[in-house]
């Protein structure tokens, strides 16, 4: 069972953020071959944080040495070789996939530069973060290709356009 401890902060507006979240995280999720963590017997945590610009640029200083704010950040709990025996292994019937943080100054920024509604942009960048904790990165232009087509192909589920598609005029 998968469960999202959510915490919405100014300047983000109140809406349901749960919901989206929910609903990336799961289609991210499935989308993989950990896809089993959805049905798994153990309670199955990630938290999302949606916060400032000034705070990401914090965490992004303190965490990854860059000195500005970035659109979302993630802090992955397991190591991804990890992630198959995780469940059978959980001592207490919960295992945590790490932490996400947005930041809306630039998630609305992008949005805006994209003509593209907020709640697009961060449901893609929650399903980049829920990737990232399963272990996906784009360090490399390979890792990056593999990366970039899960996710097209999960927010193609979702309703939303490839992100990563640039039309030329």
């Amino acid at each position: 069972m998968l469960e999202i401890a959510l915490v919405r902060e100014e300047p983000w507006p109140d809406q349901d953020w749960d919901a989206l979240a929910d609903r990336a995280a799961r289609a991210a999720i499935d989308f993989t071959p950990h896809g089993e963590l959805l049905s798994a017997p153990v309670l199955v945590e990630l938290s999302l944080r949606l916060t400032s610009d000034d705070e990401v640029h914090t965490l992004n200083r303190q965490y990854r040495h860059k000195d500005k704010p970035t659109n979302v950040l993630s802090f992955p709990m397991i190591q991804r070789d990890l992630l198959e025996t995780v469940t059978q292994n959980s001592d207490d019937g919960e295992v945590l996939l790490g932490d996400i943080v947005l930041a809306h100054g630039v998630c609305a920024a992008e949005a805006a530069e994209r003509g593209i509604p907020v709640e697009a942009h961060a449901t893609h960048l929650i399903v980049h973060g829920v990737l990232h904790l399963l272990g996906y990165d784009h360090i490399d232009d390979r890792e990056a290709e593999e990366m970039e087509g899960l996710e097209t192909r999960v927010l193609s589920t979702l309703g939303i356009a490839d992100p990563y598609r640039h039309d030329e005029d």
